[in-house]
């Protein structure tokens, strides 16, 4: 990293890529830690991304928030993987209340 005296750094520019649909929000807990998110990492979330097959997503399923990656499946059912294998994967089933709100873009650590 360079010093550049008289400039500042905002991280704004250089993470959010839509300010109309992008939310940061505090990591709790560690399921995602094979992926590197830990608790009380920040991430930054764009709704205005497409839920895609492999994506990060932060869901509201049944009532709760979860952060999980995406596995859609051919035939368009939905399975939420954690990557701490203390965890279980979640297969979204008839009767489950989903939503993708929206796909992790950036990762801001906690050291």
């Amino acid at each position: 990293a360079e010093d550049i005296p008289g400039t500042a750094l905002d991280i704004n520019r250089l993470v959010v890529k839509n300010p109309a649909s992008t939310f940061f929000a505090r990591v709790s807990g560690d399921s995602m830690e094979g992926d590197g998110i830990r608790d009380g990492d920040i991430l930054v979330i764009d709704k205005s991304e497409e839920p895609r097959d492999g994506a990060i997503a932060v869901c509201f399923i049944n009532g709760e928030f979860t952060v999980k990656r995406l596995s859609i499946h051919d035939d368009g059912s939905v399975t939420l993987l954690p990557s701490n294998p203390k965890y279980r994967a979640i297969t979204i089933r008839e009767g489950d209340d989903l939503t993708v709100w929206g796909i992790v873009r950036y990762v801001i650590k906690k050291v």
